[in-house]
């Protein structure tokens, strides 16, 4: 600890934090979760576990005086043999509204997934201090965002004068649910997230429901949304359903209608966006499921394909066009009674023009340049003046 301050401890609870649903007690500290307590005694993988308890979207907020801070972390590195090392989690400092200090825990506890045969195993790891100083010695709003991709739990927080708790906001609280697209794959940093590039954009305080590999309609997702109080909220719908080859399109359209009938429960007359997938050419016409390239694999780099058979979309196999005309066909026949229910194209948000100029890396994921495109697309259609969050929308 930097001698050099007197410090002042402040206990973690939800009344600094934004972005989770729930806090959950360890032996270290606080683990912040994006699903209640009750939709995680329901999850059925392990990998919508770690998604969920990676805080895509989290962030301490209060205001101070304080011209340093200290966070106490234990980061949980992940570990894909045979793929490029994973750079480590960055956690963003904020002073009203503007970038101040970036930071990293070097170490933490380790998970080693395996890709091929899909086993994992842990490595507990130590407490690592992150330090920013030299912020303005006056008041201040302090924010400082959670590494989106990497499970951190949260054991003290340090400044250097006193803090508060954050001044209510008048900025519209948007919530939004999708894939590892959404989570933040392939982002750089937290606020480099689409979703958080076009909350800043459009003027809002966001709840990140984006959930690698697991935007698969899960009810219990869809309870939590309903439970979570939200001016806006916006479903993206597709990727994982196909990649993981999870249902047919007999069982998918009634599953989108009891997941947006269960957010209407809790939202009768909120705005509602229900999104298709933007392009991703390995599953537009070819179903999942979608896995690892071995043989890039073995040459250092992570690439995906499509192993299905595009003969089978006749026997009701899902691919991303199918879904597109299915969303498209349902968000219409609902909105007739349903003034405030609304659908955008995914590929109004990255087409088939933008694939040519910035191809997705892995053949799944956007780049931080191409996720800025979409942020920026997403802002304009979603906030702008016409845009179903437009303020006399709300």
């Amino acid at each position: 600890m930097n001698t050099h301050h007197r410090w002042t401890a402040t206990p973690i609870t939800l009344g600094i934090l934004r972005g989770a649903l729930d806090l959950e007690r360890t032996g270290r500290g606080v683990l912040p979760h994006r699903l209640p307590a009750q939709a995680r005694e329901q999850i059925p993988d392990g990998q919508l576990a770690m998604a969920e308890s990676q805080p895509s979207g989290v962030r301490l907020a209060f205001r101070s005086r304080a011209t340093a801070v200290e966070l106490d972390v234990v980061a949980t590195k992940r570990v894909y043999p045979g793929t490029p090392p994973r750079p480590d989690g960055v956690y963003e400092l904020l002073v009203d509204g503007h970038l101040a200090g970036r930071a990293s825990a070097p170490d933490g506890d380790t998970l080693t997934v395996d890709l091929a045969s899909g086993t994992a195993h842990s490595r507990p790891g130590p407490v690592e201090t992150l330090r920013f100083t030299g912020l303005p010695d006056d008041e201040k709003h302090i924010e400082i965002w959670l590494p989106h991709d990497e499970t951190t739990e949260l054991v003290a927080l340090r400044t250097d004068a006193p803090v508060r708790a954050p001044q209510p906001s008048d900025r519209p609280v948007w919530l939004h649910h999708g894939s590892s697209i959404s989570h933040g794959s392939n982002a750089a940093t937290p606020t480099g997230t689409w979703p958080a590039l076009a909350a800043a954009l459009g003027g809002a305080e966001l709840i990140n429901l984006g959930f690698g590999g697991s935007a698969l309609l899960d009810p219990f997702t869809a309870r939590a949304i309903r439970d979570t109080a939200a001016d806006l909220i916006s479903v993206k719908i597709g990727i994982n359903l196909v990649n993981a080859d999870l249902m047919r399109l007999r069982a998918f359209g009634p599953a989108v209608h009891g997941f947006l009938d269960t957010i209407r429960e809790g939202h009768p007359t909120t705005p509602l966006l229900v999104v298709s997938p933007i392009l991703c050419p390995i599953h537009e016409n070819t179903p999942g499921p979608c896995t690892p390239d071995l043989s890039a694999m073995s040459e250092g780099r992570l690439r995906f394909i499509a192993t299905g058979d595009p003969a089978e979309t006749a026997a009701g196999k899902l691919t991303l066009t199918v879904i597109r005309d299915e969303l498209a066909r349902l968000v219409g026949q609902r909105a007739a009674t349903d003034p405030h229910l609304h659908h955008l194209d995914g590929l109004a948000l990255y087409g088939a023009t933008d694939h040519a100029e910035l191809p997705l890396p892995d053949d799944l994921h956007p780049d931080p340049a191409t996720r800025r495109r979409i942020a920026e697309r997403f802002a304009g259609l979603a906030f702008g003046d016409s845009g179903p969050f437009a303020a006399e929308n709300r």
